[in-house]
């Protein structure tokens, strides 16, 4: 069986199951329409990024001979000849009018001090706290949840022995990474979605875990931020907790993760050289970059 989560109007997103590899092309519309409200003859349907148009011409298509997969989000809008809807679409990025009708997503700097992504974890989860000193706390949180499974965080696990682990984690001149966002994720119930700027890729912790949830961070190779919804109203607080279901925002990060990527704001930790762009020192490799921040606190870099 096949499900899709389907996205208009900005902001509503729902679920579409039921569906088969079989399932034709006028089915899927029938059911698009019976969700939005959109009948079949003016609906548009685009998938991907940037998202492109299905070809929805032959209502005997099947699905198996479109270019979705189970599990796509597939964003949906009415014909463009329907002025208020209409579409104007980019190169990039998601049709113009979702754009234009949500509130701008954008990254609040945290302090590259090492200890980037608790400090960003902490400002998501909290509702836009910053506050860099949380840091030790966190990695006493990871440290203890760590040692009381020594069974699941086992060597294989971590890369070292459990005792090892926690002593590590608890240093200041350690860099989180996947093992602790996940458990960060459990800890707060709450799916962590880290947006690559360099593979323009969206890497999902807790996905499968069904919470109601969802918090996101920006990550360059090297830092961690967080991301939030800004709206237009200044008294309005920014928003870093959304609706595991909020499609959309997901969208909107894998917008800002390509505008970045375009603009080279990434390091490629396997096979880069690069720069500190503060103090222009050439470097080579992930190792030697971690070790220039870990001695001077440049974390800026640039690739040559």
């Amino acid at each position: 069986m096949q499900r899709f989560h389907i996205i208009y109007s900005g902001m509503k997103a729902f679920t579409l199951e039921g569906l088969s590899s079989r399932t034709r092309v006028r089915e899927l519309q029938g059911q698009i329409a019976a969700i939005t409200g959109i009948s079949p003859g003016g609906q548009r349907i685009l998938v991907g990024f940037p998202p492109e148009c299905l070809d929805l011409s032959n209502g005997d298509t099947v699905l198996e001979d479109l270019p979705i997969q189970s599990g796509d989000m597939l964003i949906v809008e009415e014909d463009q000849t329907r002025p208020k809807t209409s579409p104007a679409f980019t190169k990039h990025g998601a049709p113009s009018y979702i754009r234009e009708t949500l509130p701008v997503l954008s990254r609040t700097v945290v302090p590259a001090d090492n200890s980037c992504l608790f400090t960003s974890v902490y400002y998501v989860v909290e509702g836009g706290v910053l506050n860099p000193a949380c840091a030790p706390e966190m990695r006493r949180l990871i440290a203890q949840i760590v040692a009381s499974d020594p069974d699941f965080y086992s060597e294989a696990i971590l890369g070292k022995t459990n005792q090892e682990y926690c002593d590590w984690i608890k240093r200041d001149d350690t860099w989180g990474g996947a093992i602790e966002i996940s458990i960060l994720s459990k800890f707060y119930q709450c799916e962590i979605c880290v947006v690559d700027t360099q593979t323009v890729r969206i890497d999902r912790f807790g996905e499968d875990a069904g919470y109601s949830k969802r918090v996101l961070l920006i990550y360059d190779g090297i830092h961690y931020d967080p991301l939030q919804r800004d709206f237009p109203d200044p008294d309005t607080p920014p928003l870093t907790i959304f609706s595991s279901n909020d499609d959309i925002v997901l969208v909107q990060a894998l917008e800002l993760a390509d505008e970045a990527r375009r603009r080279r704001q990434f390091t490629d930790v396997n096979r880069f050289t690069l720069r500190c762009m503060i103090c222009q020192k050439g470097l080579t490799g992930q190792a030697e970059a971690r070790e220039h921040a870990k001695e001077t606190g440049h974390t800026n870099f640039g690739e040559v």
